[in-house]
């Protein structure tokens, strides 16, 4: 699927943040996204997605993910680690079995690529 202008305004609702993708730390989370493409397999996919302000712990257990922030804001914490920011126009790699928080302090918007670990 190409994405066109209307897929960055028009995304799909993916209901609320939830495990095995995050484990949300407090209140409920909502999220939207287009998919634009998927690998045979379904283990590597491109797309947008969006998830309102919160806080949430990943486990990246056989998976990473490359993200480019479009808008919004958030601060990572890489468990052991320190903290870092992501704003718009950031691009961050999370290497295969990352482990930490997100805590998202603006509705952040991202181009997600997954790949396998």
């Amino acid at each position: 699927m190409k994405l066109t202008a209307a897929h960055v305004t028009d995304l799909e609702d993916w209901g609320p943040l939830a495990l095995p993708l995050a484990d949300p730390l407090g209140a409920t989370i909502a999220t939207r996204g287009v998919q634009s493409w998927a690998s045979d397999d379904e283990k590597t996919s491109t797309g947008i997605w969006e998830c309102g302000p919160g806080l949430s712990a990943w486990d990246m257990q056989g998976e990473g993910e490359f993200i480019h922030v479009i808008s919004g804001a958030m601060i990572c914490t890489p468990d052991g680690g320190e903290p870092f920011d992501l704003h718009a126009g950031d691009s961050m790699t999370f290497a295969p079995g990352w482990k930490g928080t997100w805590n998202i302090t603006e509705t952040l918007r991202k181009v997600y690529v997954i790949f396998p670990g």
